[in-house]
């Protein structure tokens, strides 16, 4: 790797890390410090009162868990049906199959707000709006054609031969696609699931629209609102505490499963 490149690298990392490190620095600070002129970049005295006030003032912990509620059925939903998908598009033998990866690909990087209104439509033909599972439904949707686009490869890496000896010794198509290929392919199965999760907990378009009551408002919602639940002010502090709480599961999440992220991407890169 050459100067530049590292150069390219770090410049870019400090690039994307800033604006965390910001929020961090302003979570802490008490409100006549972020009141400064000129404003100061670490904070004279450290102080938890922005963190205390989120999660008394505000039902912060009520959008944290609406959250994680919704993130984690729709990675597990979109999962369990990009998978059956995935497995059976790897293993068919047409020639239109390329095509097919193409265009999931092609539908998946399309803009979310092209589906607002229609999923609304259908979301409250269902009776779903202000429900948390109008937001499950359309997040699992939105993400199945990418999680079908990637798992493909995955499945398409598992030799033949280990499912014509299965087949031999007598398990039907289901039994060898849930015992044999399944844990073969766990680091995409677990990319895929935390892809979606991420997406889910990171969505404010759809959770805005189909969402209005305080008791359903996801995360995201949350940290939005929070400059119009004080109308004296706009409590800086507050809201930067709000960035960094939001960002925290998250940061984890990645953390933990980095190594299984990394294979699963690169598994389903290889084989087109």
């Amino acid at each position: 790797m050459s100067g530049l490149s590292r150069l390219l690298i770090v410049v870019g990392c400090i690039l994307a890390a800033a604006p965390l490190v910001l929020h961090l620095m302003s979570s802490v600070k008490s409100t006549s410090e972020l009141n400064l002129s000129p404003p100061t970049l670490f904070p004279h005295e450290v102080t938890l009162s922005n963190y205390q006030a989120l999660f008394t003032k505000r039902p912060f912990l009520r959008y944290c868990i609406n959250s994680l509620t919704v993130s984690t059925l729709s990675s597990l939903i979109c999962v369990a049906v990009a998978s059956l998908a995935a497995y059976r598009l790897a293993r068919g033998r047409g020639r239109w199959r390329s095509a097919i990866r193409l265009s999931l690909l092609v539908v998946a990087f399309f803009p979310p707000i092209v589906y607002v209104f229609p999923d609304y439509e259908i979301i409250q033909a269902l009776g779903l709006v202000n429900h948390l599972w109008g937001l499950i439904l359309p997040y699992s949707a939105l993400n199945i054609p990418f999680a079908i686009w990637l798992l493909t490869g995955s499945f398409q890496q598992i030799p033949l031969d280990l499912e014509e000896a299965a087949e031999i010794d007598g398990l039907t198509r289901f039994q060898m696609f849930r015992m044999i290929v399944l844990p073969l392919v766990t680091p995409a199965l677990i990319t895929a699931g935390i892809l979606v999760f991420i997406f889910a907990w990171n969505e404010f378009m759809f959770a805005l629209t189909f969402i209005t009551i305080e008791s359903q408002k996801t995360v995201t919602q949350g940290v939005a609102t929070l400059s119009g639940a004080f109308a004296e002010e706009i409590p800086y502090g507050l809201i930067a505490a709000g960035v960094i709480a939001s960002a925290v599961p998250l940061i984890i999440v990645v953390i933990v499963f980095q190594r299984w992220i990394i294979a699963g991407l690169t598994a389903g890169a290889v084989k087109q």
